[in-house]
């Protein structure tokens, strides 16, 4: 009998990471198996902390369920795709209509589509460093080659303009951007998302323009939609109903193209190639986009002064003003703080090793600044889901165990082992 090999994952994931979701959750799920209460901050999933989806949308998609037991259109139902133009119009978003929309199981398989039906094998596409890290894994598996443009914490991880251009090549097709942005919480301003798009339609770059925070704002911040800026170039906005409408398990989200698309034909026809192949995306979820467009706008209450979201960001404020090792560029939207170690106090600090120390010694699971491709190994990110107060205990955990790594003190995990309970 012939002696059995191990079956390899395909080489195309060789530089695929997802670390959101990798091992160190992995660990913390078996933490929780074993009695464990952790903290988990490292996914902005808005219903494992309390919040829910406004109840408006929940009936809409149960009086429409009936309605959800077949295939639709490709692109999506009618309703949810004319309430997006809808809000795209009253955004000054000029030139669509439903036929530039699809609907997706989220932004994250639209990402996939996208990127799919554009790049051949070589193609670059540049994409901001901190990224969603979906983002740099997609262009992988697609074929194509991330290149990392990058979003420095001393200018409030507000990209250059001048650096992006100079990262161009023959090879790049299409140019990212995440505004209101995750990891960082940066909110981009009028003029530099002007400089971009003008690059953009110099290089003749698709816009790829993920908003799926667009209404997650935070003081004065100010949201200047991409779409109503490129005209010149092929532009798609991304968004959805996971954050603002904490509806991530609906998985419901659109990208709707504007700007040049008279000559992009093809590559829209391609797209709905691939949108056909999976028949549809989930239908009865599309019944709640509609409602939730047009109705009350509920994330408001949270985002200003005494909502909760406001709130929780100014508890991981306040905490990071209070410490002796942490720095913090102000989050202006989004759910997250990256936040930054000073090298200054210790030079030696890893986000690896420190991430799976403050999980294995105080129950708590941050996502390390390196799962979010960048070069630098100082900084983690965490979500302001929580409430105030669970987040401040959060961080009196995380100075204790700064204050054993400062003391050079060792750690549970590097006493027992890491990995063991």
């Amino acid at each position: 009998m012939s002696q059995r090999r191990p079956l390899q994952a395909s080489a195309g994931l060789a530089h695929v990471r997802y670390e959101i979701r990798g091992k160190l959750a992995r660990r913390a799920l078996d933490m929780e198996r074993l009695g464990y209460d952790v903290v988990s901050l490292n996914i902005g999933n808005p219903y494992a902390f309390g919040f829910r989806t406004p109840e408006t949308m929940r009936l809409a998609m149960i009086e429409n369920l009936r309605m959800s037991e077949g295939y639709v259109h490709q692109k999506g139902i009618f309703p949810a795709r004319e309430a997006v133009v809808m809000q795209q119009q009253e955004r000054g978003v000029k030139g669509v209509t439903a036929e530039e929309v699809f609907i997706g199981n989220g932004v994250s398989e639209l990402i996939d589509l996208t990127l799919r039906a554009l790049l051949n094998p070589g193609d670059e596409v540049l994409v901001p460093s901190p990224d969603y890290p979906l983002w740099t894994a997609a262009v992988n598996l697609n074929a194509g080659r991330a290149v990392h443009y990058p979003c420095r914490a001393e200018r409030r991880f507000i990209p250059d303009p001048r650096e992006i251009e100079s990262l161009i090549t023959p090879r790049t097709r299409a140019l990212v951007l995440v505004n209101p942005n995750n990891p960082t919480g940066a909110v981009y301003p009028r003029n530099v998302l002007e400089a971009i798009a003008r690059l953009a339609e110099q290089h003749r770059l698709v816009v790829l323009s993920d908003e799926i925070y667009d209404q997650i704002l935070y003081d004065d911040a100010e949201f200047v939609p991409m779409a109503t800026l490129v005209q010149g170039t092929l532009c798609c906005t991304m968004s959805g109903l996971s954050k603002v409408y904490r509806a991530c398990g609906y998985r419901v989200g659109w990208a709707v193209f504007s700007g040049d698309t008279e000559n992009s034909s093809d590559y829209l026809h391609g797209l709905e190639l691939l949108s056909s192949l999976r028949l549809c995306s989930n239908v009865p979820g599309q019944w709640a986009v509609q409602t939730a467009l047009g109705g009350h706008q509920s994330i408001r209450e949270l985002t200003g002064p005494g909502g909760r979201l406001y709130e929780s960001r100014q508890a991981i404020l306040e905490a990071v003003a209070r410490s002796k090792y942490l720095r913090l560029a102000r989050p202006m939207g989004a759910l997250y703080a990256f936040v930054e170690v000073r090298g200054d106090v210790l030079p030696e600090f890893d986000d690896q090793a420190f991430a799976l120390d403050l999980l294995e010694n105080k129950h708590v699971l941050v996502a390390p600044g390196v799962s979010f491709n960048v070069p630098y190994r100082n900084c983690f990110r965490i979500t302001n889901l929580p409430e105030p107060q669970v987040l401040g205990t959060v961080f009196s955990r995380i100075e204790e165990l700064l204050d054993a790594h400062a003391s050079g003190a060792p750690t549970l995990s590097l006493v027992r082992g890491a990995g063991k309970p």
